[in-house]
């Protein structure tokens, strides 16, 4: 142990040799809240040792930068914060990055604050942190959760080579409506595919030893709703009855909070009314009652203050009282703790219980990150130099990008590419080497990424006839997290140049989407189509060269009908990270087969948002053609322009019969299996995912007219057919029903197994 208190020594000596005895297999995360009592009774043992103003200290962070590792001016706020960091004033911090950084701020306040309590040192890593990955969404879009997995153990790898053992990550808010720049972030439209991905990234984050130096904290966050603000606009309120927060928004943070996720996130928005922050509904009755949650709370950035804004209280004192009575262990840069915790203690309006509560909840992820036992053991700049970048992190990047892509349309079979072919390229982010890293980049340098074009230049060889043209500018100005977007909106001045590549070519690669920074926080749109000219350059190009290839580079689903209309080929490549460029040319060659299939419905129009595909039946769903009073709009056909669950492939997969091996379900450990073949019927290898959904024809509750409830990622060889097979049991039919109790409810139910949301085929089975 290096540099640690005297006074503390013995009692954390114990539970330092306990992380030693752990095993480093990679099956389960071990449950050490539940099954290690010595680690609170250590927590406990320092929680006796400290002050009123320390143990407020460990429920305050605030975001530094490398000037925290030294004083800063006299009088300035960077002081302040200095003095309170050696005061023992503060319990963890976000954004300071390095493990020379973290390395120098870390012994400052072991051995000059009186306990010597580590810090934990936290930061945003999303989807990579040096090394870049897929956006979140677009990694859904691969449904394989292994490769999910594993690419959240790079990215904690390489933040823990750097000194960090918290990340803000994963976001596990259903999202529902595009026009949210954060849907990003998330797994989209599916509360059943959207809880195994958030289990999968946690165990890939926290892996089986939270202690190891290569794992770091997870959290689950936005805790909960936000994924439902209204009219898509970030920070804004959600109005949701509690049946939809049960059955749609609660279930992947609870199967987080089911594999030992050590941290949640408030969310900015109400619920039910009350601001999340301060909500006891959410964070007493369900996380800590009803799930058994041991773990910590944040805030969201200032959430805590927010609440003054939302009008529930008056002031910061009163939004420090409800935020700690609700159950938020840590105020992220509000100031209301530091500020009135300790006179809200003093006067009796705090009990002095909820303060211990909290700080033992701190002290005891830190231990279990092992910062007790080498409070220095992530700060190593000779591992930080190694991991980052890494041909091995590189690789799976690369898979990962691979994967993540979705063929929406291939009517001409203008993929795989011949490479034989005369080819232009042409669009504003076809050698754009900084968007596909996307928001939410983490350390990653701007302007790293394998563009389009050099990925593709690579693939064809020094023999390719490519030509390129820009076509048009497509953001102008600061392209950052911090600054708005300016779209070009009126210079078409690159059109004719496009054109003149295009009429030479045999085959136009369009690349067309949106910049990094027009998805994400604050990063709301109205309308989601291609932005600025970018359209109309595709229109233009249309005319000279019908032979198009779409390739689409965005962080959320957007409206594409005209495109839909008239391109032959769209390719949906999201932002992809480092290796992006690489990734799309394996799609593109036919190296790799395309799989990915949708996570979140594509609109025809914007004025069909929110629109998803579990939606609930009307009283009037439909009626035959020419009648006019039902559900609809009079300008466009109900159903979404990409359903979810929808991707195409170089193979052709047909469906046969569904089959089942009984048609009711009589008890509570009864089963019913029900099977289908799926078979390739093209000459070329491909991955098809089977897709299992259930419709509950009566309940209590208006239901939803098909849920996903199962999924299998299979390999059929060209020519070969295969079972696939689904076991439904009486607890894959249950739900919060109409007095919010949890559980099933006899009656019939259809059945389909299918490649998309949009399968109509179904068997009949009941639940006795």
């Amino acid at each position: 142990m290096k540099h640690i208190k005297p006074i503390i020594f013995a009692l954390i000596l114990g539970a330092g040799m306990a992380f030693s005895c752990q095993n480093n297999d990679d099956s389960e995360p071990k449950e050490i809240s539940k099954s290690d009592d010595k680690i609170l009774q250590k927590a406990d043992s320092i929680l006796g040792l400290m002050t009123l103003d320390e143990k407020i200290g460990q429920l305050n962070q605030y975001s530094v930068g490398a000037e925290m590792t030294g004083p800063g001016d006299k009088g300035s706020t960077s002081q302040k914060r200095y003095e309170m960091l050696l005061n023992g004033e503060v319990g963890s911090v976000l954004n300071l990055l390095g493990a020379e950084n973290t390395y120098k701020l870390q012994k400052q306040v072991v051995e000059q604050s009186r306990l010597g309590i580590p810090l934990i040192f936290a930061y945003d890593v999303v989807h990579g942190y040096k090394t870049m990955f897929p956006l979140p969404l677009a990694e859904s879009c691969s449904w394989n959760l292994d490769l999910m997995q594993q690419s959240a153990a790079v990215a904690a790898k390489e933040a823990a080579s750097a000194g960090l053992q918290w990340t803000f990550a994963p976001m596990v808010d259903v999202s529902v409506d595009a026009r949210w720049g954060r849907v990003m972030e998330g797994a989209g439209e599916d509360p059943y595919l959207g809880s195994l991905i958030a289990q999968a990234r946690v165990k890939g984050f926290q892996g089986n030893d939270l202690s190891s130096n290569n794992t770091i904290a997870a959290c689950a966050k936005h805790f909960a709703g936000y994924g439902f603000v209204e009219s898509g606009k970030d920070y804004n309120n959600v109005n949701i009855n509690k049946h939809e927060l049960l059955n749609r928004i609660l279930p992947p943070f609870k199967d987080a909070a089911q594999v030992d996720v050590a941290t949640f996130m408030n969310a900015f928005n109400d619920m039910l009314g009350i601001p999340s922050t301060g909500n006891s509904y959410l964070l007493r009755e369900k996380l800590r009652q009803d799930w058994g949650y041991e773990g910590v709370v944040v805030s969201d950035w200032n959430s805590i203050g927010e609440m003054v804004n939302h009008g529930t209280v008056e002031d910061l004192k009163g939004a420090a009282k409800e935020a700690i009575i609700a159950g938020s262990d840590i105020d992220m840069e509000a100031d209301a703790y530091s500020k009135y915790l300790k006179e809200l203690v003093e006067n009796k309006t705090v009990d002095i219980s909820l303060i211990n509560e909290a700080v033992s909840r701190v002290l005891v992820l830190k231990y279990k990150l092992g910062l007790f036992e080498d409070p220095y053991k992530y700060a190593d700049s000779a591992r930080e130099n190694k991991e980052l970048l890494s041909q091995e992190n590189l690789a799976v990047s690369r898979e990962m990008a691979s994967e993540s892509i979705v063929l929406l349309k291939n009517e001409t079979n203008l993929l795989p590419l011949n490479k034989k072919k005369r080819v232009a390229v042409i669009g504003p982010l076809a050698k754009d080497k900084d968007a596909p890293l996307g928001n939410w980049r983490a350390a990653a340098q701007s302007n790293t990424a394998v563009s389009f074009y050099e990925g593709l230049k690579s693939a064809l060889g020094q023999e390719a006839m490519i030509s390129y043209a820009k076509g048009c500018d497509l953001s102008i100005g600061p392209n950052n997290f911090f600054d708005e977007l300016e779209i070009n909106e009126t210079d078409k001045s690159g059109f004719s140049e496009a054109m003149a590549k295009a009429s030479n070519a045999e085959v136009v690669f369009m690349v067309l989407g949106e910049p990094a920074y027009m998805s994400g926080e604050g990063r709301s749109r109205s309308n989601i189509g291609l932005p600025g000219v970018q359209l109309d350059l595709l229109k233009e190009v249309y005319k000279v060269n019908k032979n198009i290839v779409l390739v689409l580079m965005n962080g959320r689903p957007l409206t594409l009908e005209w495109e839909h209309e008239n391109i032959p080929t769209i390719l949906e490549t999201w932002h992809l990270g480092s290796e992006a460029g690489n990734a799309i040319a394996d799609v593109i060659t036919g190296q790799v087969n395309p799989s990915g299939k949708l996570t979140m419905s594509f609109p025809r129009n914007v004025g069909q948002v929110p629109i998803y595909y579990n939606h609930k039946t009307s009283g009037r769903p439909s009626t035959a053609p020419g009648q006019v009073f039902y559900t609809h709009h009079t300008d466009v056909d109900n159903s979404p322009l990409f359903p979810f669950g929808f991707g195409l492939s170089y193979s052709e997969f047909e469906y046969g019969e569904l089959k089942l091996s009984k048609k009711a379900l009589e008890a509570e450990n009864d089963s019913i299996v029900v099977s289908i073949a799926v078979s390739n019927k093209s000459k070329v290898d491909g991955n098809e995912i089977v897709q299992l959904y259930i419709q509950d024809e009566v309940g209590s509750i208006t239901r939803p007219v098909k849920e996903l409830k199962g999924f299998e990622k299979v390999a059929i060889a060209a020519g070969e057919t295969k079972q696939v097979s689904f076991t439904i049991k009486p607890e894959n039919l249950a739900y919060y029903r109409r007095d919010f109790t949890y559980g099933t409810e006899p009656g019939s139910f259809k059945v389909l197994i299918g490649a998309s949301s949009a399968v109509s085929n179904y068997k009949t089975f009941t639940l006795k």
